[in-house]
């Protein structure tokens, strides 16, 4: 496991928010679990036998889900990314976490707790990456009429010159 891990700040959440991202995650196939939560004890700061943290996997990426109270909200500034190996894959994951949430644009989407996520195709890095400038912006240009990314439609952009 790596050395870092990333913490999400919830407002009471952080169980149901790990099941969830646990539960997206193993109906696309991918490896997740959650590895442990730890309670609060008399020194609280929430109610004894409250939820403090939430330890999951998701990936072989780590995240501890934190109850830290109503003083943060999430932001686009931070989301999460999820490199998609093809069509299927981007239909489900943005299936399960739009469930609650809602598209935003270019293949980014908020879940139902707010988190930003986006969930982009391999092939649309590839097509990006192209040397011909001409091939990137005629990608470009069609990811930015897309809310879900839809691959066939970049690859016609990008092929048709």
């Amino acid at each position: 496991m790596s050395k870092i891990a990333s913490c999400l700040w919830f407002d009471g959440q952080a169980e149901q928010a790990a099941e969830f991202y646990v539960s997206v995650f193993r109906a696309c196939g991918q490896d997740a679990a959650i590895k442990d939560a730890l309670r609060c004890g008399d020194a609280g700061p929430w109610p004894k036998g409250s939820t403090l943290t939430v330890t999951f996997t998701l990936a072989d990426h780590e995240f501890i889900a934190l109850n830290g109270g109503p003083n943060y909200k999430f932001s686009p500034a931070i989301s999460m990314f999820v490199k998609c190996a093809d069509q299927a894959e981007v239909d489900a994951f943005w299936e399960r976490l739009t469930n609650g949430g809602e598209p935003v644009q270019c293949g980014w989407l908020t879940d139902r707790f707010g988190v930003s996520w986006q969930i982009v195709p391999i092939a649309l890095m590839d097509m990006m990456s192209d040397p011909d400038p001409a091939r990137a912006a005629r990608v470009m240009a069609a990811m930015m009429k897309m809310v879900k990314l839809d691959i066939g439609v970049l690859r016609k952009a990008y092929e048709d010159g």
